[in-house]
Protein backbone atom coordinates (compact mmCIF):
# COMPACT_ATOMS: atom_id res chain seq x y z
CA UNK A 1 0.00 0.00 0.00
CA UNK A 2 1.79 3.71 -1.00
CA UNK A 3 1.83 5.99 1.84
CA UNK A 4 -1.17 8.28 2.15
CA UNK A 5 1.08 11.60 1.90
CA UNK A 6 3.22 10.12 -0.88
CA UNK A 7 0.09 9.24 -3.22
CA UNK A 8 -1.22 13.15 -2.31
CA UNK A 9 2.10 14.77 -3.62
CA UNK A 10 1.94 12.76 -6.39
CA UNK A 11 -1.90 13.44 -7.25
CA UNK A 12 -0.54 17.29 -6.54
CA UNK A 13 2.07 17.22 -9.18
CA UNK A 14 -0.51 16.32 -11.95
CA UNK A 15 -1.56 19.63 -11.60
CA UNK A 16 -0.15 21.90 -14.17
CA UNK A 17 2.33 24.23 -12.83
CA UNK A 18 2.81 22.32 -9.56
CA UNK A 19 6.10 20.91 -9.61
CA UNK A 20 7.12 17.98 -7.03
CA UNK A 21 8.64 20.44 -4.55
CA UNK A 22 5.16 22.85 -4.67
CA UNK A 23 3.43 19.23 -4.31
CA UNK A 24 4.91 18.45 -1.01
CA UNK A 25 4.90 21.81 0.25
CA UNK A 26 0.38 21.58 -0.25
CA UNK A 27 0.66 18.24 0.88
CA UNK A 28 1.93 19.37 4.46
CA UNK A 29 0.02 22.29 4.47
CA UNK A 30 -3.07 19.51 3.99
CA UNK A 31 -1.94 17.86 6.63
CA UNK A 32 -1.23 20.65 9.08
CA UNK A 33 -4.97 21.47 8.46
CA UNK A 34 -8.25 20.71 10.68
CA UNK A 35 -10.11 17.44 9.52
CA UNK A 36 -13.02 19.87 8.60
CA UNK A 37 -10.98 22.08 6.14
CA UNK A 38 -9.79 19.33 4.79
CA UNK A 39 -12.75 17.55 3.94
CA UNK A 40 -14.36 21.07 2.69
CA UNK A 41 -11.42 20.98 -0.21
CA UNK A 42 -12.09 17.30 -1.32
CA UNK A 43 -15.86 17.88 -1.02
CA UNK A 44 -15.48 21.53 -2.94
CA UNK A 45 -13.34 18.82 -5.97
CA UNK A 46 -16.12 16.27 -5.47
CA UNK A 47 -19.39 18.95 -5.88
CA UNK A 48 -16.99 20.60 -9.13
CA UNK A 49 -16.57 17.36 -10.59
CA UNK A 50 -20.07 16.02 -9.91
CA UNK A 51 -22.46 19.55 -10.91
CA UNK A 52 -20.24 21.60 -12.87
CA UNK A 53 -20.50 21.19 -16.67
CA UNK A 54 -19.32 23.69 -19.84
CA UNK A 55 -22.51 25.76 -20.90
CA UNK A 56 -24.17 25.17 -24.18
CA UNK A 57 -23.89 28.44 -25.73
CA UNK A 58 -20.32 29.94 -24.88
CA UNK A 59 -18.28 26.81 -23.11
CA UNK A 60 -17.69 28.90 -19.56
CA UNK A 61 -18.25 26.56 -16.64
CA UNK A 62 -22.02 26.65 -15.36
CA UNK A 63 -23.99 24.12 -12.44
CA UNK A 64 -27.14 25.60 -14.54
CA UNK A 65 -28.42 24.91 -18.27
CA UNK A 66 -26.47 28.37 -18.97
CA UNK A 67 -24.07 30.00 -17.57
CA UNK A 68 -25.30 33.45 -15.29
CA UNK A 69 -23.26 35.63 -18.16
CA UNK A 70 -25.27 33.86 -21.26
CA UNK A 71 -29.06 33.82 -19.25
CA UNK A 72 -28.48 37.47 -18.19
CA UNK A 73 -30.77 39.45 -20.36
CA UNK A 74 -28.90 42.56 -19.64
CA UNK A 75 -25.19 41.85 -21.11
CA UNK A 76 -24.63 42.99 -24.90
CA UNK A 77 -25.28 39.51 -26.44
CA UNK A 78 -24.02 41.30 -29.58
CA UNK A 79 -20.78 41.56 -28.87
CA UNK A 80 -18.89 38.16 -28.31
CA UNK A 81 -15.18 38.32 -26.42
CA UNK A 82 -13.42 34.89 -27.63
CA UNK A 83 -10.99 33.80 -25.11
CA UNK A 84 -8.64 30.44 -24.50
CA UNK A 85 -10.26 29.14 -21.42
CA UNK A 86 -12.78 29.86 -18.77
CA UNK A 87 -10.33 31.00 -16.05
CA UNK A 88 -9.71 34.44 -18.69
CA UNK A 89 -13.17 35.07 -18.28
CA UNK A 90 -12.77 35.46 -14.76
CA UNK A 91 -9.91 38.38 -15.88
CA UNK A 92 -12.35 39.99 -18.33
CA UNK A 93 -15.21 39.99 -15.48
CA UNK A 94 -13.41 42.54 -13.71
CA UNK A 95 -12.28 45.00 -16.24
CA UNK A 96 -16.31 46.14 -16.47
CA UNK A 97 -16.92 44.18 -19.98
CA UNK A 98 -20.74 43.94 -20.71
CA UNK A 99 -20.72 41.56 -23.35
CA UNK A 100 -20.81 37.72 -23.46
CA UNK A 101 -18.10 35.41 -24.40
CA UNK A 102 -17.04 32.40 -26.35
CA UNK A 103 -14.02 30.06 -24.72
CA UNK A 104 -12.11 28.07 -27.66
CA UNK A 105 -11.15 25.79 -25.34
CA UNK A 106 -7.24 26.37 -25.89
CA UNK A 107 -5.75 27.52 -29.04
CA UNK A 108 -4.20 26.21 -32.24
CA UNK A 109 -1.02 24.18 -31.97
CA UNK A 110 -0.44 21.85 -34.73
CA UNK A 111 2.42 20.44 -32.80
CA UNK A 112 0.60 19.71 -30.15
CA UNK A 113 -2.17 18.20 -32.65
CA UNK A 114 -4.45 21.16 -31.02
CA UNK A 115 -6.08 21.61 -34.90
CA UNK A 116 -9.05 24.14 -35.18
CA UNK A 117 -11.93 21.27 -35.71
CA UNK A 118 -10.42 20.18 -31.50
CA UNK A 119 -11.77 23.73 -30.68
CA UNK A 120 -14.65 25.52 -30.32
CA UNK A 121 -14.49 27.41 -33.14
CA UNK A 122 -17.31 25.91 -35.42
CA UNK A 123 -19.45 27.23 -32.55
CA UNK A 124 -18.82 30.37 -32.92
CA UNK A 125 -19.43 30.31 -36.36
CA UNK A 126 -23.10 29.27 -35.72
CA UNK A 127 -23.23 31.86 -33.10
CA UNK A 128 -22.16 34.59 -35.56
CA UNK A 129 -24.37 33.20 -38.74
CA UNK A 130 -27.34 34.25 -36.94
CA UNK A 131 -26.57 37.81 -37.69
CA UNK A 132 -27.51 38.87 -34.16
CA UNK A 133 -23.86 39.45 -33.82
CA UNK A 134 -22.27 43.04 -34.28
CA UNK A 135 -18.83 42.57 -33.13
CA UNK A 136 -16.08 39.76 -32.21
CA UNK A 137 -13.52 40.53 -29.89
CA UNK A 138 -10.34 38.13 -30.18
CA UNK A 139 -8.68 37.88 -26.54
CA UNK A 140 -6.73 35.40 -27.02
CA UNK A 141 -2.87 35.23 -25.79
CA UNK A 142 0.06 37.52 -27.67
CA UNK A 143 2.06 34.76 -28.48
CA UNK A 144 2.82 32.32 -31.57
CA UNK A 145 -0.35 30.25 -31.25
CA UNK A 146 -2.52 33.02 -30.07
CA UNK A 147 -1.98 34.95 -32.71
CA UNK A 148 -2.50 31.73 -35.37
CA UNK A 149 -5.97 31.35 -33.63
CA UNK A 150 -7.21 34.92 -33.57
CA UNK A 151 -6.00 35.16 -37.87
CA UNK A 152 -7.91 32.06 -37.95
CA UNK A 153 -10.78 32.98 -36.60
CA UNK A 154 -10.54 36.70 -38.53
CA UNK A 155 -10.22 34.56 -41.83
CA UNK A 156 -13.55 32.08 -40.91
CA UNK A 157 -15.67 34.97 -40.52
CA UNK A 158 -14.43 37.54 -43.29
CA UNK A 159 -17.64 35.98 -45.04
CA UNK A 160 -20.43 37.19 -42.34
CA UNK A 161 -19.34 41.17 -42.65
CA UNK A 162 -19.68 41.50 -38.57
CA UNK A 163 -16.66 43.35 -37.05
CA UNK A 164 -13.64 41.95 -35.79
CA UNK A 165 -11.73 42.99 -33.41
CA UNK A 166 -8.04 41.91 -31.53
CA UNK A 167 -7.49 42.84 -27.90
CA UNK A 168 -4.56 45.78 -27.97
CA UNK A 169 -1.25 44.67 -25.89
CA UNK A 170 1.63 46.45 -25.49
CA UNK A 171 3.27 48.24 -22.58
CA UNK A 172 1.79 47.66 -19.02
CA UNK A 173 0.67 50.06 -16.82
CA UNK A 174 3.80 50.93 -14.36
CA UNK A 175 6.32 49.71 -16.30
CA UNK A 176 9.83 51.79 -16.89
CA UNK A 177 9.83 51.60 -21.42
CA UNK A 178 13.92 50.83 -20.65
CA UNK A 179 12.56 47.35 -19.45
CA UNK A 180 10.47 46.33 -21.91
CA UNK A 181 11.98 44.62 -25.27
CA UNK A 182 11.64 45.40 -28.99
CA UNK A 183 8.65 43.35 -29.45
CA UNK A 184 6.57 44.63 -27.31
CA UNK A 185 7.27 48.27 -27.99
CA UNK A 186 6.84 47.50 -31.57
CA UNK A 187 3.32 45.96 -30.42
CA UNK A 188 2.18 49.29 -28.38
CA UNK A 189 3.55 51.79 -30.86
CA UNK A 190 0.92 49.49 -33.55
CA UNK A 191 -1.42 49.78 -31.41
CA UNK A 192 -1.05 53.55 -30.52
CA UNK A 193 -4.36 56.25 -30.33
CA UNK A 194 -4.78 59.63 -30.16
CA UNK A 195 -4.41 61.65 -27.23
CA UNK A 196 -7.51 63.89 -26.74
CA UNK A 197 -6.49 67.55 -26.13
Amino acid sequence: MSNPLEKLIDNFCKLPGIGRKTAQRLAFFVMSMSEDDALEIAQAIINLKKNARYCPVCFNITENERCNICANSQRDHSTICVVEEPGNIVLFEKTGYKGVYHVLGGTISPVDGLTADKLKIKELEERVKTGAVKEVVIATSPNTRGELTAQWIADLLKQYHVKVSRIAYGLPIGIDIEFADEVTLSKALEGRKPVNV
